[in-house]
């Protein structure tokens, strides 16, 4: 098969195409005939060498794909050759063939195409596990996620909207701004020219949200204390300006918050497949019923994974890269 070598790591340069075997299936696995995969930044950050793959994964980078069932090992009913599915895939992604646990599959979203299928797990999975799970959102609550427009933003917008919750983003320029508007944002906030605590304040009052989903970090995690309601929840998932911080961390005891985060992908099989289930029941008919959108920004050829890369690091983009397989 065909798939990115990224080498030891590097810019976006070092990942080359190249051909290698077929992966061999194990117990519980089922072999995808890889059309699409989604690009990630947690493929940015493998990729420079600073997220590497847990040691019974592929060392081929790429956590989402779309196409259709190849094979299956002899344990595994869930699935027939021929099926098309997405999946959260442990790694090995950026391929022409990539196993995965079959309980991490789903089935294509009806009146979805495989190339908007793969834009779903790894930013379906994330936002479900730590908004609704850990995050526990209500409708009614104010939410608040940042960098809306990238590929966890849009999905935590329109997950937020389509369950009852009023929603607030930050993003950057004209483009992105009106982007998350349509998705269903409430209250946008431009993050390159506004204070966006300050204006959440002026327009709904101190501590008067309920729930944030941040990747950010370093100077925001402070603002995001400030800005929590009582019984608040403040869920972590990355820290793209650092996570060594001060703080003052009196607001968790008087406001009686929560402080808490995740990584999807060292979490255990069984977690992922409980995901999966909670996703296929309470999220995938809303697309079927139209009240979810995937938006896709660009879409590259395998060849080109060093362009997509580039473009996720410029976070120039809206919605999610994705790259055409086969």
């Amino acid at each position: 098969m065909k798939y990115i070598d990224h080498g030891k790591g590097g810019p976006p340069s070092c990942m080359i195409l190249r051909e290698g075997p077929v992966p061999r299936l194990k117990a519980g696995e089922a072999l995808i005939e890889v059309a699409f995969a989604g690009v990630n930044r947690p493929d940015v950050f493998q990729r420079m060498g600073a997220y590497p793959p847990p040691p019974d994964a592929s060392p081929i980078l790429g956590l989402e794909v779309a196409g259709r069932i190849a094979a299956v090992a002899d344990d595994v009913t869930e699935w027939t050759i021929g099926d098309p599915v997405c999946a959260l895939s442990p790694g090995g992604g950026y391929a022409e063939y990539c196993a995965v646990p079959a309980l991490h599959c789903l089935p294509v979203p009806s009146g979805l195409s495989q190339a908007q299928a793969s834009a779903l797990p790894e930013n379906y999975f994330t936002v479900w596990s730590n908004v609704f799970d850990r995050g526990a959102l209500t409708p009614g609550e104010n939410f608040l996620v940042h960098g809306g427009a990238g590929g966890i933003g849009y999905t935590a917008i329109q997950l937020a909207k389509a369950f009852g919750a009023v929603v607030f983003t930050t993003a950057a320029g004209a483009d992105q701004m009106e982007a998350v508007k349509k998705l269903g944002a409430d209250v946008a906030l431009d993050y390159t020219t506004q204070d966006w605590q300050r204006e959440i304040e002026n327009r709904i009052g101190k501590r008067s949200i309920d729930c944030i989903l941040d990747f950010v970090g370093g100077p925001y995690i402070q603002k995001n204390l400030r800005l929590l309601a009582r019984n608040g929840r403040l869920v972590q998932i990355a820290f793209m300006q650092g996570a060594k911080v001060e703080l003052d961390c009196l607001p968790i005891l008087t406001q009686n918050l929560t402080f808490t985060g995740s990584m999807l992908r060292p979490r255990s099989s069984e977690e992922k497949a409980s995901i999966a289930r909670a996703l296929h029941k309470n999220v995938w008919p809303l697309f079927a019923a139209g009240k979810l959108r995937v938006l896709i920004s660009a879409v590259f050829e395998l060849a080109e994974a060093a362009q997509a890369h580039t473009l996720m690091e410029s976070a120039a983009h809206v919605g999610k890269i994705i790259l055409k397989v086969r």
